[in-house]
């Protein structure tokens, strides 16, 4: 079923956060085509780059930069982002007057923005894409999650990539004690598909995130899969203009993957190695596929979904520091995600631009 949605023009607008943001909006943008929508897409950095990849023929504008920084060390994770704050606000800011340009300049209809805080107006639905509710920080949990609920209010709903009832996937992180705003609950959101294929790959190893932490993890997991009994994939997770390959003994090596080779390899390889990146645990429960994460140094949401996942006997984790390669046994010993069979009804999240 489709809407007579009368090409109406949809800003959809991720978050340059890592790749998750945006490989999750693949799945949205593809179902506003499927319905008739004009989709615009807004962003920056390697998520725009991503998406220019992934659908050349759709218009693309470029969002100022939040300019989000990792720490060298994960402990001072938190305060480099305090630290980065006032960049931050000055982007937002930015990007809200030119959102208000474009509403005029491109016939904007409506706005789809996965935690993008100033890409919102009161003259068109706006809908805010989010799986943190709650945003963990440490010790000011409390603090950062009221000024996150305090953004999502402005907006005309909020629609959440998880099931609204226990078993969850994000528990804490997209779970409110008493509803505060126009909450959806979609299901989870995922790009992939579950295909039956032969077994080409023991591990894949897919990593993702900003910098320095993913280089890091890459040359400590370069070493640690030179000791692994098994052939491996390993997906680097840069963007590049060209793609490149490269083989050393049992591991070939990618800097990057389009959606459908992604596709394919996850369903070709019989483990995985990879972030607790929200986005990755929806495309494992997609996949059917069990892993072994590594979170984020510093990262407290990671860190809270990899212990949850954990201690629900679903996925091991480990540290970064800590890790290795012989930790990849422990997979066995776990269930592995559950499966989700339901599907996302999309003419009646689109409703909302109707109105």
């Amino acid at each position: 079923m489709t809407l007579d949605s009368t090409n109406k023009t949809i800003l959809i607008a991720p978050l340059n956060w890592g790749l998750g943001h945006a490989t999750r909006c693949i799945p949205i943008i593809k179902a506003l085509q499927e319905n008739n929508y004009i989709p615009i897409i807004a962003s920056d950095g390697i998520a725009l780059e991503l998406l220019k990849k992934e659908f050349p023929y759709i218009q693309t504008l470029e969002l100022p930069s939040y300019q989000i920084e990792y720490a060298k060390n994960g402990k001072n994770f938190k305060w480099k982002l305090i630290k980065n704050c006032p960049k931050m606000i000055e982007a937002v800011l930015d990007e809200k007057k030119m959102v208000k340009s474009w509403i005029k300049k491109y016939g904007i209809d409506g706005i789809i923005s996965d935690n993008r805080l100033g890409v919102y107006s009161k003259k068109v639905p706006s809908v805010f894409i989010t799986h943190q509710l709650n945003v963990m920080t440490g010790s000011t949990t409390w603090f950062t999650s009221k000024c996150h609920q305090y953004i999502i209010k402005k907006y005309t709903e909020c629609w959440v990539p998880d099931m609204k009832k226990k078993p969850n996937l994000t528990g804490e992180l997209g779970h409110l004690k008493s509803k505060k705003f126009k909450l959806k609950y979609i299901g989870p959101l995922s790009r992939m598909r579950k295909k039956e294929t032969p077994k080409v790959y023991d591990l894949m190893v897919i990593l993702s995130g900003p910098e320095p932490q993913r280089g890091y993890l890459e040359e400590k997991l370069k070493k640690e899969v030179a000791r692994y009994n098994g052939k491996v994939v390993f997906v680097k997770g840069i963007v590049e203009k060209d793609q490149k390959k490269e083989q050393v003994e049992n591991v070939t090596y990618y800097n990057f993957m389009n959606t459908r080779q992604l596709e394919q390899t996850f369903n070709e390889s019989e483990q995985i190695l990879c972030r607790s990146g929200y986005t990755t645990v929806m495309d494992l429960v997609k996949l059917e596929k069990k892993a072994f994460f590594i979170p984020t140094p510093g990262q407290y949401e990671q860190i809270y979904l990899a212990k949850k996942l954990q201690e629900e006997g679903l996925v091991p984790y480990a540290l970064q520091d800590d890790f290795k390669i012989e930790d990849l046994a422990k997979i066995q010993e776990y269930d592995g995600l559950p499966q989700y069979k339901g599907k996302i009804k999309w003419s009646s999240l689109f409703s909302v631009f109707e109105k």
